[in-house]
């Protein structure tokens, strides 16, 4: 497992997400969409390895916090 190379996948997804989020906005099922189908390729990229599925899981966790603390709602 290249770790350098899994975080650093990782970082270049996140400049992704706000390039997705500006373009869909957050509230746009075609936002979400584009994370599933993001995490999803870079866990198979890694292989499906453990850690590539908990820190993407983790990714999307924090994505729907920011999300839902836009809309008022709980999350951090």
């Amino acid at each position: 497992m290249d770790y350098k190379a899994l975080f650093w996948d990782v970082y270049q997804w996140t400049q992704q997400v706000n390039e997705a989020a500006a373009r869909h906005g957050m509230q746009n099922p075609e936002f979400w969409q584009w994370v599933a189908d993001s995490t999803g390729a870079i866990c198979r990229k890694y292989n499906d390895h453990r850690l590539a599925i908990k820190q993407m899981v983790m990714m999307v966790e924090w994505l729907e916090e920011v999300y839902e603390k836009q809309r008022g709602g709980a999350g951090g």
